[in-house]
């Protein structure tokens, strides 16, 4: 009986989850007066609204992919609110690299001759903004990912470790045990060679191409996809 209760079940989750996420986007397109404060608060408040951003997009795209992989939203141990602390933290780490790597590769460029790389990123879209964006997302991507999803990894074994708690989240990280316990072959063969050239590469570069205030959101977006293309790929397998 339970496994003809539990579909439908799970499609009102669904429904209810689709109708929330409906309730909080529509103010934003209904009321002009919400979205103008929404881009004062985010012009003003950029790191803050990062955080917002990350914790709550990357931890919903994460809800998702555990829907996928496994029928449910959440489940004892996953720990929902430490996700979305750490992707709160993460979010800001990747707004300050998309302002360090966005001024400094378009810089590096111009030392190598290519004089009009910075100016090139103000101005409409063309080959040359292409590539300056192309160049900024390769080194962003190369230098500054690998770490991000390591720690982003050591953060997830972490809550899990600990049960998904918040108490046991801020119980001291064994940042040693981890590390050595991590299966480096496939953060290698897989999250390092395959979805950074193949995914993050390009997702990055249309990132760049876009203006400077809905970078974050887009990249936070973009974490939302993944991760629902990678649970729907660990399920089909």
């Amino acid at each position: 009986m339970h496994a003809f209760i539990e579909p439908d079940h799970m499609k009102k989750k669904d429904l209810l989850v689709i109708l929330c996420a409906l309730a909080l986007l529509a103010p934003f397109f209904i009321f002009p007066s919400v979205y103008d404060r929404y881009e004062t608060f985010n012009a003003e408040h950029g790191m803050v609204m990062s955080f917002i951003k990350f914790a709550i997009l990357s931890t919903f795209g994460e809800c998702i992919g555990l829907r996928i992989t496994h029928g449910v939203y959440n489940r004892p141990g996953f720990g929902i609110v430490p996700r979305a602390l750490v992707w709160g933290l993460l979010g800001m780490g990747i707004s300050m690299a998309m302002t360090i790597f966005a001024t400094g590769v378009p810089a590096f460029l111009a030392s190598l001759g290519m004089n009009d790389a910075p100016a090139a990123m103000a101005l409409p879209l063309s080959w040359r903004k292409v590539f300056v964006a192309c160049c900024i997302s390769v080194a962003m991507n190369s230098i500054f990912a690998p770490v991000f999803m390591t720690l982003h990894k050591v953060t997830d074994t972490h809550i899990l470790a600990t049960g998904g708690t918040l108490r046991g989240f801020f119980t001291p990280l064994r940042m040693g045990d981890i590390l050595a316990g991590l299966d480096w072959h496939r953060q290698w063969n897989f999250v390092f060679k395959k979805t950074i050239p193949l995914f993050w590469y390009p997702a990055h570069t249309i990132t760049f191409l876009l203006p400077g205030d809905v970078r974050v959101l887009f990249a936070a977006l973009l974490g939302v996809i993944l991760g629902i293309l990678l649970a729907v790929a660990a399920h089909k397998r």
